[in-house]
């Protein structure tokens, strides 16, 4: 810039002039020319190297060597802040390396050992001081403590941890001092696996990147052949015209041809969108799913942890006449006290009295039925009504729209406990957001009951429920819901991603709720959402739509000015210099207008809805 400066406004003779302007040229060029060169060797002519290097090289021959270099500077400044601006979009990626530590303290031989994360094993046993990062997936040997999750979910609430519960590498221990089993090795873990998706997530391209990819190709040797027929025809049949001029208006018109503002925007805008989402908690697997989303008008749910928190809660309890509504709850509650299954958990939660876990013998586990157990020599029996009529249990079953759980003594059926899984705290605004992004129908699949899935959704606004599926018959459904879309629309699949595997997998846009850390999430779905918040399902929805707006903007400047601009220069209106300030002016515009994508947007809530804390601050 200095010799370019000093070739321009210094009073020197001509040569001296012409020798800066020159060094100022190649030192500027040097790059693109080489590239240029070596495309050529290797059969690959036409791009925007080439474009510059023969205007250029042209500019220079008939003597115009100030406006050579100025191109070439202009050029390489446009390039330049185009670096910038990727590396701006790629920073909210590349931050996610920060988490995972670099080494580990192992206890070994009752020793306490520091090594490479890369050397931990499965089985191994760690110990991580308050204010550290956990190295690797593990279990809570001993300690309790809270744990900053944000760096892979999102989450700015603490979450408490203590024995038996499962840890990820990368949260941060808050408090106490933790001893962990690992369980995975570091290549494994969720924060490897999350930056393994991130890394890969630009090699699959948007239909739209893939469709300017294949106009580039043809549209370069296009304007290179305009600009021959330019330089060359005119002055064979013009009479007066100079071949000079001809070959100046050609070279305006090759340096106005260049195609960087679409190679280069439209591929950063998709990836800055990509970027956002993460930011949000959303990991897009590529700009393809990202395309995909913005054309999203189905949403299908999953029900049990999708929508709802798969937590139960007891709603009420039912006797038979004679018998006490406490006595079924503490029948209920005692032989559930063995049991690990969330509804075992939340009526032994639910029940005030003190536990005689000595008056509980002979406990069996049924699985998918319910459980049994020897309770102060009275043979209790929990479970579906399924199993009270494969044991033979007499009597008249309560029913109810929740989830119950029938409770018979010694042969006798003598209540029952209902329970309800409530709906997530931001499931409806959710929902509405979705409706307001423009989803026109919200399904929910579900392998429910009809009454529990039809309670949940009148409780959350949706009137297509479909219940009692079995993992193949949502397939058969969703097959239906695609079959019925209409020819723009695209249809996603909301669910947890371990059952719902193959559902995730067919939809157009598969999306794992609450993902992190589960393999079949990660495998199976095209969108992973790092938290359990279904409003982080609207959040990608939004920031799909913002990104393929401002691509699509970007598209319309590049291609307006650029014709436009190629017009005047064909006619001789327009200056080598006015065509790089067009060309690097729109490159430049456009950039800027793609770094946008990488705010996170605004996403409209429902005007009768007030957002929870569990949505985004936008």
């Amino acid at each position: 810039m200095a010799l370019f400066g000093s070739g321009l406004l210094l009073p020197i003779s001509q040569s001296v002039r012409a020798v800066l302007l020159l060094a100022s040229y190649l030192l500027a060029g040097f790059p693109v020319l080489r590239a240029a060169w070596l495309n050529i060797r290797r059969g690959r002519v036409f791009d925007e190297n080439f474009l510059m290097t023969v205007a250029t090289l042209g500019a220079v021959a008939i003597r115009e060597i100030p406006e050579a270099a100025a191109v070439m500077l202009f050029y390489r400044t446009g390039e330049y802040l185009q670096d910038l601006a990727v590396d701006r979009s790629r920073r909210s990626i590349s931050a996610l390396v920060a988490i995972r530590p670099d080494a580990a303290r192992v206890a070994r031989n009752g020793t306490v050992t520091q090594i490479p994360v890369e050397q931990v094993v499965p089985g191994d046993e760690l110990i991580v001081q308050p204010g550290e990062r956990i190295p690797v997936d593990g279990t809570v040997l001993s300690g309790l403590t809270s744990l900053d999750t944000a760096a892979l979910t999102g989450e700015s609430a603490p979450r408490d941890a203590g024995v038996g519960d499962k840890v990820l590498a990368g949260f941060i221990n808050l408090s106490g001092l933790l001893r962990i089993r690992a369980e995975k090795p570091a290549v494994e873990s969720a924060a490897s696996r999350i930056l393994h998706l991130v890394e890969h997530a630009a090699a699959r391209k948007a239909p739209t990147e893939e469709f300017i990819t294949k106009f580039a190709r043809y549209y370069t040797p296009a304007v290179v052949a305009v600009a021959a027929v330019l330089a060359v025809i005119p002055p064979l049949v013009v009479p007066g015209a100079a071949f000079s001029d001809w070959l100046y208006r050609a070279l305006v018109f090759l340096v106005i041809s260049c195609p960087c503002a679409l190679v280069v925007s439209i591929p950063l805008g998709f990836f800055a969108g990509i970027g956002a989402a993460s930011r949000a908690g959303v990991l897009v697997k590529g700009g393809n799913y990202l395309q995909a989303l913005h054309e999203v008008d189905t949403v299908v749910f999953d029900k049990t942890g999708t929508l709802t928190s798969g937590s139960f809660t007891v709603e009420k309890v039912q006797s038979v006449a004679g018998v006490e509504p406490d006595y079924v709850l503490q029948m209920a509650a005692w032989a559930e006290s063995m049991s690990n299954h969330p509804i075992a958990r939340s009526i032994a939660e639910a029940y005030r009295g003190e536990f005689d876990c000595a008056a509980v013998e002979d406990f069996q586990d049924l699985t998918g039925l319910g459980v049994s157990a020897r309770i102060q020599g009275q043979q209790v029996v929990c479970g579906s009504i399924r199993l009270m009529e494969h044991l033979g249990v007499q009597g008249e079953f309560f029913q109810n729209h929740s989830q119950a759980v029938h409770v018979a003594v010694d042969g006798r059926y003598v209540g029952a406990v209902f329970l309800t899984d409530t709906p997530k705290l931001d499931a409806r605004v959710a929902l509405d957001r979705l409706r307001v992004l423009g989803a026109k129908q919200t399904i929910i699949l579900t392998g429910d009951s009809a009454s529990a899935a039809a309670h949940t959704g009148q409780a959350l606004g949706i009137s297509d429920v479909r219940s009692e599926l079995l993992p193949g018959d949502k397939l058969v459904e969703l097959e239906k819901i695609l079959a019925a879309r209409g020819r723009k629309g695209r249809v996603a699949y909301v669910g947890d991603g371990i059952n719902d595997a193959p559902v995730l997998a067919r939809a157009d846009v598969g999306i794992a709720m609450g993902g992190l850390g589960q393999d079949a999430a990660i495998e199976a779905a095209d969108v992973v959402i790092m938290t359990d918040e279904p409003s982080k399902v609207a959040d990608a929805v939004a920031i799909a739509r913002r990104t393929n707006l401002i691509v699509w903007q970007n598209i319309l400047l590049a291609v307006g000015v650029k014709f436009l601009v190629l017009a005047l220069g064909a006619l001789g209106l327009t200056t080598l210099w006015g065509a790089v300030f067009a060309d690097v002016g729109v490159t430049l515009l456009a950039v800027l207008n793609s770094i946008r994508t990488a705010r996170l947007p605004a996403v409209p809530y429902p005007t009768n809805r007030v957002p929870t804390a569990n949505t985004i601050a936008n």
